[in-house]
């Protein structure tokens, strides 16, 4: 009886700790919401917010500051796509791989790689992509500056890769080993049943990495800050320096006169950043949801 009586004091303590854990992360959740929105009244009330959002010039500084966030937003936009064509390719073909190919020596050399790709802080990666891999763009490709957009994306890429690779293997084990057992009885090959079989059960699953993967990108701030040239304008091309969101709030948030125009305008620029993530995390659940709900595994 006293054993009964103290599971169930540490079940009740348990529920306890884990309820206000919860509860927690929504304070917070809605304490960053109100914090953006608050700090962005004084801009979203002075300023049109379609002027705001699709203007093209940002000259926060000037005599008539300009806050035109439009050269931001495609600047953040062309070093994610950029992004996904290196991490995407890279970190589904890795995953596929190492759980359908890869012998188990080959895989216990190439997942514990992974993992460290993804544990190496950003900072390194922009230092590395300063110092090494910008120059040598600029030699190879006889560009300007190798501070731009491509070796952003390059950059955010690699980043990115560990994600969307470690993520696609998951969706990847989900696959009932029934379905690959099948489809080599009907006298498929391995590459039928990999492409045309296991690829698409996985469907949900790899598209919900891939989105995570976006998200892991579009919020990055060091590397973009340190290799994508730091010049708000709209830019022509993947080799002209831009200015993503993020490295634009760490770049001048040290600068900006606390109260002012400035400062509430980059507070504009976390909001909608934010609301940007959402998005993409809102999508990445409802395709993971249903996922779970295709293989019969619940909500």
């Amino acid at each position: 009886m006293d054993n009964k009586k103290v599971r169930q004091f540490k079940e009740a303590v348990y529920r306890y700790v884990f309820a206000v854990s919860a509860l927690a992360s929504l304070a917070f959740l809605v304490g960053i919401i109100l914090t953006l929105f608050t700090q962005s009244l004084p801009i979203l009330t002075e300023r049109p917010f379609f002027d705001l959002l699709f203007g093209r010039h940002w000259y926060p500084t000037h005599t008539e500051a300009e806050f035109g966030m439009l050269p931001l937003i495609v600047g953040s936009a062309a070093v994610t796509i950029g992004a996904m064509f290196v991490c995407v390719p890279i970190g589904v073909g890795t995953a596929l791989y190492i759980h359908e190919l890869a012998s188990e020596r080959q895989r216990a050399l190439l997942k514990p790689t992974i993992e460290i790709l993804a544990g190496i802080p950003s900072i390194v990666y922009g230092f590395f992509g300063m110092v090494v891999v910008a120059p040598l763009l600029q030699d190879i490709l006889h560009i300007p500056t190798g501070l731009c957009a491509f070796t952003a994306a390059l950059i955010l890429g690699i980043m990115a890769t560990p994600t969307v690779a470690s993520l696609s293997e998951d969706a990847l084990s989900f696959v009932p080993t029934s379905f690959r057992e099948a489809s080599l009885a009907l006298g498929a090959n391995r590459w039928q049943t990999l492409t045309k079989v296991v690829v698409p059960a996985a469907g949900s699953g790899i598209s919900t990495a891939i989105i995570l993967g976006m998200g892991r990108a579009v919020g990055e701030t060091m590397t973009v800050l340190m290799v994508a040239g730091g010049a708000a304008v709209i830019p022509r091309n993947l080799f002209d320096p831009v200015r993503p969101m993020t490295s634009t709030i760490a770049a001048e948030m040290g600068e900006a006169v606390m109260g002012s125009l400035h400062y509430s305008a980059l507070f504009a620029v976390g909001l909608i950043l934010f609301l940007i993530t959402l998005g993409i995390n809102i999508v990445a659940e409802l395709i993971s949801r249903k996922y779970r709900l295709k293989l019969g595994l619940g909500r």
